[in-house]
């Protein structure tokens, strides 16, 4: 199945400047870098690891829009929330400054009901045109979209067309893709987990450590789906570092990616505040990594 944004895209981090403010001459060159050097074939931009709980409604816009004049690359814009009536504006000012499709996460923190999530993504749906993505993680939010509500979403809302999934659990992305209507698109959104969900009928991810191993995922996923399974797997035990390096309890997405920037030369900055303090010895740890990787 032909994958509607590219098999290998990366949830980008928002650069910031030192003082804390939006850092968009630094979006810009980053996305150039993803799409070009990175290996990337698109980007999803103000997501969670775009720190956009910490972004205004203004600097959301201002960031998708730099990125979408900046790179000749699908651009997929975060513009969900748990208040509808924000997402449905985020929808449409995205939609207006050129994305090329939308990410809507389920409602966090409120816990809406299975149908209070399905009129949630209608009514954001109604407000445009763009091919939307259903971003399942229940780890973040405190409520999946079960199974069976991504069915009937995809089935009965002609521009939601998948999912971005990082629920966890291969074995329902399998029953899901069992009963979905055909055509149906899952994006791995958890790397550890993007081999077993090709497996499965997923047709590419959304990464974070594909900021620094875009083209390694990209080869992954060429040997993959060329049916060269054991080189796939080979690549994908290569990257496992990389996976394990970009969350943790003391440094969690995006702290390490944003360390790994720096390292890389890349623009970045600081993560805003509560997402902090980097603990110490981080950079350190991405230069290893990068060691490892062949790139010392």
């Amino acid at each position: 199945m032909d994958a509607r944004f590219g098999r290998v895209l990366t949830a980008m981090i928002t650069p910031f400047k030192s003082d804390g403010s939006l850092d968009l001459d630094g979006a810009r060159d980053l996305a150039r870098w993803l799409v070009g050097p990175g290996g990337n074939d698109g980007l999803v931009i103000a997501g969670t690891t775009g720190e956009s709980p910490t972004l205004t409604q203004d600097e959301q816009i201002d960031l998708i829009e730099a990125v979408v004049d900046a790179v000749d690359a699908p651009v997929v814009a975060g513009a969900g929330s748990n208040n509808t009536a924000s997402a449905v504006d985020n929808t449409r000012r995205a939609t207006e400054v050129g994305a090329a499709g939308l990410l809507h996460v389920a409602g966090y923190y409120n816990k809406p009901s299975q149908a209070g999530l399905f009129e949630h993504f209608r009514v954001c749906a109604e407000a445009t045109d763009l091919p939307i993505l259903l971003y399942d993680i229940p780890g973040r939010t405190g409520r999946k979209i079960a199974t069976e509500t991504i069915v009937e979403l995809v089935a009965e809302v002609p521009n939601i067309i998948g999912v971005k999934d990082a629920a966890g659990s291969p074995a329902e992305t399998s029953r899901l893709l069992s009963i979905a209507p055909e055509g149906t698109q899952v994006y791995s959104g958890d790397d550890g987990l993007t081999l077993p969900l090709l497996s499965v009928g997923a047709v590419g991810c959304i990464g974070v450590a594909t900021h620094w191993v875009g083209n390694e995922v990209s080869e992954m996923m060429a040997a993959f789906f060329a049916g060269d399974v054991e080189k796939a797997t080979a690549i994908n035990r290569r990257l496992i570092p990389s996976y394990l390096f970009e969350t943790g309890d003391a440094a969690p997405n995006p702290v390490p990616s944003k360390a790994m920037m720096r390292v890389m030369g890349l623009p970045g900055g600081p993560c805003r505040s509560p997402m902090g303090p980097e603990p110490d010895g981080l950079e350190a740890t991405a230069k290893s990594l990068l060691t490892e990787l062949g790139r010392g």
